[in-house]
């Protein structure tokens, strides 16, 4: 520690013997540090917003089915209404809150068209809690019970119809018993979203779509939405536990496999990066640190000559460089934090909109720090340069006191 105390000012004071070289590595370092940061915030930002879009579309943090049913979607493999151990499960913490559904593949009829379709039996009120569907009208009005008898129809299928509100669309499934169900339907609301959303869900009360298909009491699936801040584990865990026998519980992992893609490399994305900007910071530092060892050759030799040891010279070089880094990854979060604090309100991406639904992703990011990952970034770019500067020290040590007298005569 009393050399430590005795070489830090030493150093310190060498650092700005060559400001000019000083503050271009020191650029380097804060400009890496900078981008590396930012690459990770960006990066998760974009996880984040893939994940809560896929969780807020229909997904929600789980589903829970009749075994087979996503296999063959049909009323073969429905289910009946919670109760008992899962119906508890279901209205505790850290569930916010879960969405019974009847959804069965249809096909709906205009006076002009016919398309396919995924008919959507929905609770309105247990649909806020769990979905943006609800909050996603552009024309009209949502449902407004589970005996409500009207449709909400995406844009993109009011267009492809040729249809409109107030105008009826004739929807038919399959039954329960095999038969062919159809009925007629007004409809009462346009919604927006992602262009394949927009063409396949159309959603009715559930009441209605139960009335419709003779399978009053019957659910084809359950979503459930969370607390973001808990863990998957915590929200999924009691509900598997609960589950009776024949049926199957799934978390968003499984039945969102984009959004869970992007969410598991995210993290490999950015060490990938970190790899990047270390590679060609380290040659800046090293490159720095060799040329200010050969200017001060001389000093080196005198210094041995003069009693120093070698492993001092080693230390006091290791000082400098450690200083020097740690001032650029100091300079580099500095930036970052007043980068993102211009981004608090999220970046808009709206003008990319349609590639950003074809993405699976929201068109606002919210960039937003992590203060472990930060420093853990932090530390490993000032420990990894440092190490790397440990090659100039070496060459710094090995300054024979004979050649620095040969250099001052």
């Amino acid at each position: 520690m009393g050399r430590l105390t005795l070489l830090a000012p030493i150093a310190w004071r060498n650092l700005w013997r060559n400001p000019r070289r000083t503050v271009i590595t020191l650029m380097v370092v804060a400009i890496g540090v900078w981008s590396i940061l930012m690459f990770d915030v960006l990066i998760k930002a974009v996880a984040d917003s893939s994940r809560e879009a896929a969780l807020r579309l229909l997904t929600g943090h789980g589903q829970i089915h009749a075994t087979g049913y996503l296999d063959d979607p049909g009323l073969s493999h429905s289910m009946a209404a919670p109760n008992g151990a899962l119906l508890s499960a279901l209205n505790s913490a850290p569930i916010i809150g879960w969405a019974p559904r009847l959804r069965v593949p249809a096909v709906v009829q205009s006076e002009y068209r016919t398309r396919s379709i995924t008919l959507m039996g929905v609770s309105p009120a247990a649909e806020r809690r769990v979905s943006d569907m609800p909050a996603a009208v552009r024309q009209g009005r949502y449902l407004s019970s589970d005996a409500d008898a009207g449709v909400y129809i995406g844009q993109d299928l009011a267009e492809k119809l040729k249809t409109r509100i107030g105008k009826r669309v004739i929807i038919m499934a399959q039954a329960g018993d095999g038969r062919l169900a159809e009925a007629s339907f007004t409809i009462i609301g346009v919604y927006g979203g992602a262009t394949s959303t927009e063409d396949e869900f159309v959603f009715t009360g559930l009441a209605s779509a139960q009335q419709l298909l003779g399978a009053e009491g019957q659910l084809s699936e359950i979503s459930l939405y969370g607390d973001p801040k808990a863990k998957l584990s915590d929200i999924m865990g009691p509900v598997k536990r609960a589950a009776p026998k024949g049926l199957d519980v799934q978390s968003w992992l499984e039945l969102s496999p984009l959004a869970a893609t992007i969410e598991t490399f995210s993290q490999s994305f950015t060490v990938v990066w970190l790899l990047v900007m270390f590679v060609l910071m380290a040659i800046g530092i090293v490159n720095t640190q060799l040329m200010a060892v050969f200017e001060r050759t001389k000093e080196f030799g005198l210094l041995q000559a003069l009693g120093m040891r070698p492993g001092l010279i080693v230390l006091q070089v290791t000082l400098e460089s450690a200083f020097l880094i740690g001032l650029g990854v100091l300079a580099g979060a500095l930036a970052m934090l007043i980068c993102l604090s211009l981004m608090s309100q999220g970046v808009d991406l709206g003008a990319f909109a349609q590639g950003m639904s074809m993405a699976g992703l929201g068109d606002v990011l919210k960039p937003q720090l992590h203060p472990a990952d930060a420093a853990a970034f932090c530390f490993v770019v000032w420990a990894l340069g440092v190490l790397a500067a440990l090659w100039p020290a070496r060459m710094a040590a090995r300054a024979a006191p004979v050649a620095a007298m040969a250099e001052t005569n």
